[in-house]
């Protein structure tokens, strides 16, 4: 356990145990949640209303902590990612009473992100925040990007990094553009966006014990067979070699991902919009950047933090009165204020570490704080969620898909990577 989350557990315990017996008849929430930024908000919200009291619980693995042991108090709240599974409908209760106007407004949320949180139509989760995947380069290579708009594809990063490259007498890089083999979730993420279609598996076919991929996940086997050809192409016409990548990343890009492309050894780096906009305003004010888009599409990070009410909540009109303070403009206007003031900008971004789900807070707010997002955010339309996903999805991409992917798009290998099968296979003895 990290020092974050001891800290945590501390600290939720002391809260619960303070407000618990100091609060008289005041109502009482209890908040379930794996996002350490709650407790500064929870803290806000409790000095500024009297009506209701929240006490955070820090849970680790949030997703895999439903349902509630039975010596523990019930959740009220529950706030995290990966809360958007086969067992959603089951432990959430529906929100649709909340989603008018004057209540939670759901016009001024992303639509693709209100779709995330329905199941069979019926609003379980509402998304509090979100992060995009974003290319980086340096200001003096502007010319060389010469990208219209706000986005870049893969096939403009690959020419692009193609003609920033540059070779010694020895014929050895000494500069490289962009590789793909250099950061495994750029991989993952294109893998995303060119249609690999990872997803938790229905119900039906997570009952059938002989499916091999029973309990897990699915995918679109073409797309990412496809998308793996088309990575090992680029590396093999652009770079000539996996090993020729790799070898070029380890003598150079030791550094951060924001000095790389500043080192002028390198075009383009891969980071989330989280890391982008928590750097300084020193670290930033030699980059530019654009959203990794495919077709049109910027595919929104897996790790979507989403609001709901447990099904079995002891105080369920003050859950609701806590969601409707958490989702409106003027809530996280001051929690945006409240941040700066703090200091907490420097290493947390935005709402609950990402962009908010409400469209007007980003337009309207965001920029006056991330100067680097005036002009440039992304459209409702261009927004694609992903699928719903694994309560261990973290743990499956982690020891499954990134390692497959690490070894399949290898040019130089002598020997064909162990299949997805093989991993998981090796990944669910951990847990039968």
């Amino acid at each position: 356990m990290n020092f974050l989350s001891k800290f945590l557990r501390f600290f939720a315990g002391a809260v619960f145990s303070v407000l618990f017996f100091s609060c008289g008849g005041t109502s009482k929430i209890i908040v379930w949640t794996d996002r350490s930024e709650l407790v500064s908000y929870l803290d806000y919200y409790n000095v500024t209303q009297h009506k209701v009291k929240a006490v955070i619980v820090y849970k680790e693995h949030l997703a895999n902590s439903l349902p509630p042991a039975k010596d523990e108090k019930k959740p009220d709240v529950i706030i995290g990612s990966f809360l958007k599974n086969g067992k959603t409908k089951k432990y959430f209760a529906q929100l649709d009473g909340i989603l008018r106007p004057d209540r939670v407004n759901a016009s001024l949320i992303y639509e693709s992100l209100l779709q995330y949180g329905r199941v069979n139509e019926s609003q379980y989760l509402l998304p509090v925040s979100f992060n995009l995947p974003v290319m980086i380069f340096s200001v003096e290579n502007s010319e060389l990007v010469d990208e219209s708009g706000i986005t870049i594809g893969s096939e403009k990063i690959k020419t692009s990094s193609a003609s920033f490259n540059e070779k010694n007498s020895h014929k050895i890089f000494t500069k490289m553009g962009f590789a793909p083999s250099w950061n495994p979730d750029f991989l993952y993420e294109l893998a995303k966006a060119r249609n690999a279609e990872f997803c938790e598996l229905s119900n039906n076919v997570v009952n059938n014990f002989t499916n091999k991929f029973a309990n897990t996940f699915d995918y679109d086997e073409n797309a990412l067979d496809t998308t793996i050809s088309y990575i090992k192409s680029w590396t093999t016409e652009k770079n000539e070699s996996t090993a020729a990548e790799q070898d070029f990343a380890f003598k150079y890009l030791y550094m951060p991902d924001y000095k790389q492309v500043v080192s002028d050894r390198c075009l383009y780096s891969y980071v989330t919009s989280d890391r982008y906009f928590s750097l300084s305003a020193e670290q930033i004010k030699d980059l530019d950047y654009r959203w990794l888009s495919e077709d049109g599409k910027i595919c929104i990070e897996d790790e979507i933090v989403t609001a709901g009410i447990y099904r079995k909540s002891e105080n369920p009109s003050g859950a609701k009165e806590f969601l409707v303070w958490l989702l409106s403009e003027d809530t996280q206007k001051k929690l945006l204020d409240r941040s700066a003031k703090m200091q907490l900008d420097t290493t947390i971004f935005g709402i609950c570490n990402g962009f908010s789900s409400l469209k007007t807070v980003n337009e309207r707010f965001f920029p006056s704080y991330y100067t680097d997002l005036l002009g440039n955010l992304p459209s409702d339309e261009a927004l694609r969620a992903p699928q719903m996903l694994s309560p261990r999805w973290q743990s499956l991409k982690e020891r499954v898909i990134i390692p497959y992917l690490i070894d399949a798009v290898k040019t130089d290998s002598k020997t064909a990577p162990k299949t997805i099968e093989e991993r998981l296979n090796a990944w669910r003895k951990q847990f039968y």
